[in-house]
């Protein structure tokens, strides 16, 4: 099985989160906030802000100026696209702009898309 389709079902295996309060940020996402924020209508940095990104489609959120990688590959970012991107963005989307290797340990992936998923 790809390692991917091995963090997806793992993914799946995970109650989604219960909604109105996003969770605490865990330490595995302490690397993403380098370059991104969380916050609702904060303007994003050297990264897109992440709020809401769960369920948005790649190179959407107005305001920032997106890789023509990320514009035209058309990812709706679902928890399995998100596991895949952050273990290995630049296999996901050659030519991403994110400068990041990504983040291999299953159980810290699992972690930053729970949070991802409370953002709403």
């Amino acid at each position: 099985m790809h390692k991917f389709a091995v963090i997806a079902t793992f993914l799946l295996s995970v109650p989604a989160a219960a909604a109105a309060e996003p969770l605490p940020r865990p330490a595995a996402f302490s690397m993403c906030a380098t370059c991104h924020v969380t916050t609702q209508g904060q303007k994003s940095t050297i990264g897109p802000n992440l709020f809401g990104v769960s369920d948005r489609s790649s190179g959407e959120l107005a305001g920032y100026a997106y890789s023509s990688a990320m514009k035209s590959v058309g990812l709706k970012w679902t928890p399995e696209k998100l596991a895949a991107f952050i273990t290995a963005p630049q296999m996901i989307v050659p030519g991403t702009k994110m400068a990041f290797g990504g983040l291999k340990d299953p159980e810290k992936v699992k972690e930053v898309i729970e949070y991802l998923e409370s953002l709403k």
